[in-house]
This record gives C-alpha cells, structure tokens and sequence, in this order.
C-alpha cells in the first residue's frame, strides 16, 4: 500500500464550496467523496467533476452499502475530511445515522479512530455564505446550530468555522502525522 490518504468528502453545501475544492487540489494523497447531492452542487458552481478526476480520485454515492468504507480499515486513510458539510449530513453524524456514503464514512472513521476535520455550513446565527451568483445571508436554524456544537464533542472530530480554519487544521493534522 502506497502511503496512507486523506478521505474528502463533499456534501450537497455551497458554503464557499469553491475555496474548499482549492484548498483540497493544494494537498497530495487526497480521494474525493462525492454524495449525490454533493455532485449536483458541483455542477451548479460549475466544477466539472471529469476535470477533478484528472487530480484525484473519485468515489461516488451509488451504491447502498457504501463499499469504500472498508478502506479505513485496511489504513488506507490517516484522515477524513467533510467540507462543506451541509446541517442535514451534521444531524445524521451527531444522531449516529449512517445511510449514506458521506455518513458512512465519518461513521466508520470513527469506529478506526481516524482524525477528521467537518466544516459545517451552519455555524453562526447569521452568517454569509456563497450561492452560485455570490454571497448571501443565512440565519441558520437554532437546531441546525445545536447540532453542529454537539459535533464539537465527538471523539476524533475537530470543528472548524473558515475554510483558513480549515487549512490551519489540515496542516496542523499532517504535521503531526510526520512527528
């Protein structure tokens, strides 16, 4: 087995979708996960998945069981990435669901005790956050927030509020993994 990987997954968030799929394309070793609401959002900021695939290697929510899963447990990955993470996948990890690929990932990376990094798209009462034709307001629901503080308390997980939080937990987590 080459190295072990970072796991990225995209949901079906907007929320500044574009610097997260970036910063992803900045870092070597990377698989990307797509829901299927996740490749819809790509489309609809127009990134073309063939032009990833040239770049990493995807994996798709089409089928029940989420084969992929199985990797982390083969140490296939030492990370799992979700960004960004839209409030309904938050709710599912928090409530332990996972039916899904995306949920089945962060799942399964916490039953091998593997690092992972969720950037929520709600995480403050009001907050800006980028639709398709630029930057809107959101208020985000008060069980949307409490969800995702209630995330902030899981093993294995770190939380963060910016794609530069995002970046600084991503280079914080590989330098620990070459210590």
């Amino acid at each position: 087995m080459d190295q072990p990987r970072i796991a990225w997954a995209v949901t079906g968030s907007g929320h500044y979708i574009e610097e997260c799929i970036a910063l992803m394309l900045t870092l070597d070793n990377v698989d990307l996960y797509l829901s299927q609401a996740g490749e819809e959002v790509l489309k609809m900021y127009g990134i073309q998945i063939n032009d990833l695939r040239n770049k990493v290697r995807i994996y798709r929510d089409k089928a029940a069981s989420a084969p992929p899963v199985g990797l982390f447990y083969k140490g296939y990955y030492h990370t799992l990435v979700l960004a960004p993470t839209t409030s309904n996948t938050v709710a599912k990890c928090v409530l332990g669901i996972a039916d899904s690929l995306v949920t089945n990932l962060y799942s399964q990376a916490g039953k091998c005790r593997i690092a992972n990094i969720v950037y929520p798209c709600d995480i403050a009462p009001e907050m800006k956050t980028t639709a398709p034709g630029g930057e809107v307001m959101v208020y985000p629901r008060k069980i949307d927030l409490e969800a995702t503080d209630k995330l902030r308390d899981f093993e294995y997980t770190t939380v963060v509020e910016s794609v530069s939080e995002l970046a600084h937990a991503l280079q914080q987590r590989l330098a620990t993994l070459t210590l």
